[in-house]
C-alpha cells in the first residue's frame, strides 16, 4: 500500500480531488451567473420607479429605467416618429422646462413573461401647463421591458398618443 500511495496514486487521488473540486466550483458559477428571470413584480417595480422618476422630474433616474438600446416608437393622427434613448430624455427635458404642473400616471396590465423580458400594455398619463392652459396627453403602449442589473428597463415600445 505504501508502495502505491508513494508512486503516484496519492498525487493522482489528489489531482482528481483538484480537477473535481473545480468543476463543482465552475457549474456553481455557472448556474449563478445565468440569467435571472423577469417577474410581474420588477414589472411593477419598473412602473412605480417610472411615476415617482417623472413626478420629481429626475431625467437621471428616468435614464437608469431605460435600456441604452431602447426604442419608442410614437403615432399620433397617422404620423409616426421613432426615438432612441437619448431622444426620449430630451423630449422629456424639453416637455419640462416649457411647462408646469407636470403630473405623470402610468398603469401596467396584461403583463406576459418570457424569461428575462416581459412584454405589457403599459398606459401613460401626462399633463401639464403651458401657456395658461392644461394639456393632458395620454399614450397607450405596448412595451417590452428586460431585465438589467436585476432591475426592468424599457427595451421597446409601440405607443399610440392622443391629446385631450
Amino acid at each position: 500500500m505504501k508502495k502505491l500511495l508513494g508512486k503516484g496514486l496519492l498525487p493522482l487521488l489528489i489531482k482528481s480531488a483538484s480537477v473535481a473540486a473545480v468543476v463543482a466550483a465552475a457549474s456553481t458559477m455557472s448556474i449563478s451567473a445565468q440569467a435571472a428571470d423577469m417577474t410581474e413584480s420588477l414589472v411593477q417595480n419598473y412602473a412605480a420607479a417610472m411615476k415617482a422618476s417623472a413626478n420629481s422630474q429626475n431625467i437621471n433616474q428616468i435614464a437608469r429605467l431605460v435600456s441604452d438600446d431602447a426604442l419608442i416608437s410614437m403615432s399620433r393622427k397617422g404620423k409616426s416618429t421613432s426615438l432612441d434613448k437619448d431622444a426620449y430624455l430630451k423630449l422629456l427635458q424639453n416637455s419640462w422646462s416649457n411647462t408646469s404642473n407636470y403630473r405623470y400616471d402610468i398603469s401596467v396590465d396584461n403583463i406576459v413573461i418570457t424569461g428575462s423580458q416581459a412584454k405589457a400594455n403599459v398606459t401613460t398619463n401626462e399633463s401639464w401647463v403651458k401657456d395658461g392652459q392644461r394639456v393632458s396627453f395620454v399614450t397607450t403602449s405596448r412595451v417590452t421591458l428586460t431585465l438589467s442589473t436585476g432591475n426592468a428597463v424599457l427595451l421597446r415600445a409601440v405607443s399610440q398618443v392622443a391629446i385631450n
